[in-house]
């Protein structure tokens, strides 16, 4: 059976990806229709360019896999819950659902904002499954790093 678990597992198939470049370990995932349209990986190291999150690539490809701008009927799965900026382009995107795997306290977009979300009033916000899965390789790979 598809359901967020197995998509949330396929964003963290991208979230090893970043791990392995040396990229802190965040991917993402856009579902529309049961089918993944878009998928990224933390490639701010690799790219040299900060904007290089996971969520922002996996929003570019889905915009050039519809050609469209729009994300309303669309779901973002994604390990780490999204900071400011990638909340920006979220909101721009009208996405239609975002699920996250682990809270982030340090760099989510609740630094900026505080519990008032920033995303398109329409969008529905939800913690989802393979949490500890996600803590831990974001332990492990800062573990590495220090």
């Amino acid at each position: 059976m598809i359901d967020d678990t197995y998509y949330m597992k396929q964003a963290l198939k991208e979230a090893h990806k970043a791990f392995e470049d040396g990229e802190v370990p965040i991917g993402a995932v856009v579902v529309l229709n049961n089918q993944v349209i878009g998928r990224g990986h933390n490639q701010v190291e690799r790219l040299n360019d900060c904007t290089a999150h996971a969520e922002m690539i996996a929003l570019t490809a889905a915009f050039n896999t519809l050609g469209s701008k729009y994300l309303m009927e669309a779901t973002l799965y994604v390990t780490v819950e999204p900071c400011l900026m990638c909340a920006g382009a979220l909101y721009w995107s009208k996405i239609g659902r975002i699920v996250y795997a682990a809270a982030d306290d340090k760099n989510s977009y609740r630094r900026a904002t505080g519990e008032r979300s920033p995303f398109h009033p329409k969008t529905k916000l939800e913690a989802g499954p393979c949490k500890e899965e996600s803590l831990q390789l974001m332990k492990t790979f800062f573990e590495q790093k220090r």
